[in-house]
């Protein structure tokens, strides 16, 4: 199992936002809680589950594991993700 977090930065509110994102929303939940964000900013959306992260707390998820993902070099891998997102925030996935 693994947690991904994508390097779509995105400018919104005078910050760069990325998009952490895991296999399992246990494995979510889990490693949100490691980063100290709190249960109430998840995105529980059929565009996917996900947690917004700034640019600064994507890195310190890269440095405790998340696996960095590129929408330019990884599609493949993104698309998965996403899909499995999706189904999450569908409810149709763990």
């Amino acid at each position: 199992m693994a947690v991904y977090v994508d390097d779509a930065v995105m400018a919104w509110r005078g910050q760069r936002w990325a998009h952490l994102m895991a296999d399992t929303l246990e494995e979510l939940h889990a490693f949100a809680a490691r980063l100290g964000i709190p249960r109430r900013a998840f995105q529980d959306k059929t565009s996917g589950a996900h947690y917004d992260v700034t640019s600064e707390l994507r890195l310190r998820a890269i440095e405790l594991g998340a696996e960095p993902i590129s929408r330019h070099a990884d599609r493949a891998k993104v698309r998965a993700v996403i899909a499995v997102a999706k189904a999450q925030g569908r409810g149709l996935a763990p």
